[in-house]
Formats: structure tokens, sequence, C-alpha cells
């Protein structure tokens, strides 16, 4: 029940992007390249409390995407025993974090934001090596991860200040009445690793800052950036016990999901596991005193509309932007372009020309897109290639190399009927299928035909049709003639319907509710 005054900092303001054309940018960001790959190869140990646990028997191997002989790190792969001692040394932690003031939880996250402002490349470099992200994808990455820390720790002053309640009525007598908001206890973290470090940041920080202790096991594709924020929040003065971070696969994701004392769970990934996390926190299980709560992100099957009123050029530039990007491993990627039929061949060609612009390699050289996360993606997306092949017509692309990378090229399908798999499943790669609409009714029925809710995106001129995009859209996070991928912090708060989640609006002002419980307060007075 700590209070706080009015928060004194600054306005929030987004974190701007690096203009790489500038020679100065360009020089820093090859010297921070250097510099991480000089750290390839080491070995790091799980931080559980004060302890660093390192283990000789198993080790979770993170290798280059862009090259899977080299090594990016070797980690302590733990087991359920060490979720055991993590969950131990997190509950005891909780017991007087959520009692330090949240204006000095708050100062770590704007230390360690102002840290990262500093070291921004090494943490963009850290993508480039462990997730094949180019420059300026990894630099939006670290961007989005520094707005998290700033954005929730004036979140977390506003929210633990006195909050408003309605005044007493007068026949009720003497009496006062307040209203706060208390942290719920020891949270599991599980974010993915298509934004290893802002998703993963984000999560983790919003706990804490919120008066809860967490274990954090990032995706076996990134424990090295997740290694290195853990290690930047030590630096800061994070206490011991209140982040601890384990690595494993999904029977140790699955053990802290279980465990009686988790309090919640955070989760950013597969509709798959999303919705198995969901069912196992729903299970009492012996010696829980609670529901446990679960805050999901599960991906989607996002589409774009393009009208023929809509300026051709610019949706299909966003187009490609949003499917191509990062290689359409976005959860928020556009899979699906809906498009008119009057315009439909005009667009598929200007689409084939634009895809047909963008450069594939390796991240360190900066190309439009680099590979794949891993093997696993790979073959998956190359299995969708060829159901593509079978169910509609191959347009562009569609050609993989595994000979040192997992490189896929930029993928286009023309012809494809709404149902068919690659326009309802969720692929996550480089694959983009586009759908002929009669009018704008059909194509709001063809975008809304989905089980999932995140994303979505209409280019026309036409007011009235975006007004009923509005309306009728059923997505999360809905874009008028622009991209739908690179949603801002605060200014774009994240989260889809449906099976896309939990709704629960990553960088908005609601988001920090998920790890607070509310307590109303009245006492009579003399």
């Amino acid at each position: 029940m700590l209070k706080s005054s009015k928060p004194k900092l600054p306005p929030f303001q987004n974190e701007p992007p690096t203009d790489f054309s500038d020679p100065k940018r360009k020089r820093e960001m090859l010297r921070a390249i250097e510099k991480i790959r000089a750290e390839l190869g080491k070995d790091y140990p799980a931080r559980i409390g004060s302890q660093l646990v390192a283990k000789s028997e198993r080790k979770l191997v993170s290798t280059n995407p862009c090259d899977h002989r080299e090594v990016v790190g070797t980690f302590a792969m733990c087991d359920k025993d060490d979720v055991e001692h993590a969950i131990g040394a997190a509950t005891e932690a909780f017991e007087w974090w959520k009692k330090t003031p949240v204006e000095k939880r708050a100062s770590y996250l704007l230390k360690a934001a102002d840290k990262m402002r500093k070291r921004k490349r090494e943490f963009a470099a850290m993508m480039i090596f462990e997730v094949a992200k180019n420059w300026a994808e990894a630099d939006m990455d670290v961007n989005e991860a520094i707005d998290f820390m700033e954005f929730y720790a004036r979140e977390a002053m506003r929210l633990c200040a006195p909050q408003p309640v309605v005044k007493p009525p007068k026949w009720l007598g003497k009496e006062t009445s307040e209203f706060v908001y208390l942290p719920l206890g020891v949270g599991a973290i599980l974010p993915p690793w298509n934004f290893a470090l802002a998703i993963m940041t984000g999560m983790t920080t919003s706990a804490i800052v919120a008066g809860n202790a967490v274990v954090l096991k990032p995706s076996p594709d990134a424990p090295f950036v997740a290694t290195k924020f853990a290690e930047l929040m030590e630096e800061v003065g994070l206490p011991k016990g209140v982040l601890n971070v384990i690595y494993g696969g999904a029977d140790v994701g699955e053990a802290m999901v279980e465990h009686p004392k988790t309090r919640f769970v955070s989760f950013t990934g597969s509709k798959a596991v999303g919705l198995k996390i969901n069912e196992a926190a729903a299970k009492m299980r012996e010696g829980q005193r609670w529901m446990k709560r679960v805050i999901a992100e599960m991906g989607g099957k996002d589409a774009i509309i393009i009208e023929p009123d809509a300026d051709i050029d610019e949706a299909v530039n966003a187009t490609i932007v949003s499917a191509f990007g990062f290689s359409g491993q976005k959860c928020s990627a556009c899979s699906r372009v809906i498009i008119n039929e009057k315009i439909y061949d005009d667009v598929v060609e200007k689409l084939v020309e634009r895809a047909g612009a963008l450069t594939l390699g390796d991240a360190v050289e900066n190309p439009s897109m680099s590979a794949v996360v891993s093997e696993k993606a790979f073959k998956k997306i190359c299995e969708y290639i060829e159901i593509g092949k079978s169910e509609a017509k191959l347009v562009f692309g569609g050609k993989v190399d595994s000979s040192k990378g997992w490189f896929i090229e930029p993928t286009i399908f023309a012809d494809v009927e709404p149902t068919a798999r690659i326009a309802q499943e969720e692929i996550f790669g480089p694959v983009l299928a586009c759908v002929k609409a009669a009018n704008f009714d059909e194509a709001l029925r063809i975008a809304n035909d989905t089980e999932y809710g995140l994303t979505g995106g209409v280019f026309t001129k036409n007011k009235k049709k975006l007004e009923r995009a509005k309306a009728e859209f059923h997505v999360g996070n809905l874009y008028l003639n622009r991209k739908i991928t690179g949603a801002l912090v605060g200014v774009h708060p994240f989260g889809g319907f449906n099976l896309s989640g939990t709704d629960s609006k990553a960088g908005g002002r609601d988001y920090l509710l998920n790890f607070l419980q509310g307590k109303s307060i009245g006492e009579r007075l003399a």
C-alpha cells in the first residue's frame, strides 16, 4: 500500500530511429559488430538469486542463422530442479521487493534505459548475430526496448500514486475511502525470439516495476540477447532475486507455468503453445492459493485490403515492408493482401516488381532480408511454400538455400482462395498470399474470416470505407493508409483479439494492470 506523489519526469517520448546513411552512424555500427563478434562463443550460466549456476553436462547452443556453424554462445541447460530454485529465490525476493518504493523500482528501469541508449549499437549487433536482423530492424528493436522501460517506469508511478475514488456520501457518516494497487507475486516470463530484446525487456520490466519478482526463460533461439539484458540490469544495481534467468526448452517452461507459487504467466509466442499454457495455468495445483493470470500474445494472420481508389504505389510499398520486413517473422506481418478485382492484376504485378528489388544476404551486410531464425523455422516455411504451390500460383520467389544459413526468398502466391491453408494458417516467414475480392464488403469478410485478430490495414481514400473498417475490421491494431508493422510504445498499444491473445495491449496505459491487484480501503472516522 505504498503511495507515491505524482512523478516529476519529463513526458514520455519515443526513441528515434538511427539514420545509417550518416557515415558516422555507419562507422559506429560497424565497430559494434566487430566488438560483439569478438564476444561470440562464450559460456553463460543461469542466474538464480545471488548464484551463477553453470552446468557442464548439458548446454543450450545458440548459433548464427546466417552461418549455422558460428556459435553465438552456450548456455547452462536447466531442469525442473533449477525451476524450483529460481521460483524459490523469486518468492523470497518478492517479500521485500514489493515493499520497495515505486520511485526506487522505476529508477532501475530509467537507469537501464539510459545505459542501453548509450550502447544501442552493441545491442543491435547482438541481434544481427543471434536472430539475423538487418541494421534497421535491430535498431528499432533496441529503441522499442528503451521505450518500454521509459514508458513503464512512468506508468508504475502513475498507478502507485493515490487513485481517484468517489467521495463517500454524507449519509454514510464520517468515513474515508482510498484505492491502491498491489503487486501479485512471482511471474514466469516466456518471451519470443523475434523481438529478442524489445518484447523480452517489456515483458520482464513491466512485471518488475509493478513490484513483482520474476523468472525469465528466454527463447532457446535468443538466449544471448537476454543474458546481456540481465547483465545490464545487474550493472544498474537491480537486487539479486528480483530477476532470475534460466535456460531450457518446453519442459522448463512447463515446470514454470505449473509451479504452485507462480502467480502469473507472461507469454508471447505461437497459438499452440499459448493455448497449452492457458490450459495448464487454469489447473489448480497442491499448495496454490490463487487463480493464475495468463497474459498471452499468440500471433496472427494479418491482412491488408487495397481498394481501387487507393494510392496504389504507396499501398504496394507498405505491403512489401509489412510482409517481408525481418523476413515476415513478426506476428504483425502482412501475410494476406486482399485486392479489389478491378486493380488485382496491376497490384500483383507491382508487388512482384517491388519484391524483385529486395536483397537477401548476411545480416551483417545490412540487406533488405536475411536468414530465418532456425532450421526448424526454415523447414516449416519450406513446407508451406510447397503447400502454396499446390493451392495457388507462385508468381515470385520460392527458392531456398540452407548450405550455410537458413535463407528463403521473398515468396508471393497469386490467385489464393480465402479458405486455402496459406490464407488461413500462420506461416511466420516471407510468404505473401494475394486474394481477390469483388468489393469492399467481400474484402472485409475475407479479412475477418480467420481465427486470429491481431493487425490489419486498409488502403482507400474513401472516408466511409475507412469508418467501416474502424467499426468492422476485427483486429486489435488497425492501420489505415500505412504499413501494419512497427507499432510504437504508447502511440500504438499492441495486442490482438480472438486467438491472437488476451489483448493486453503492451505499451499501453492499462498494461501494468496485468501485474497488479486492486485493494479498496474504507475507514470510519471518530
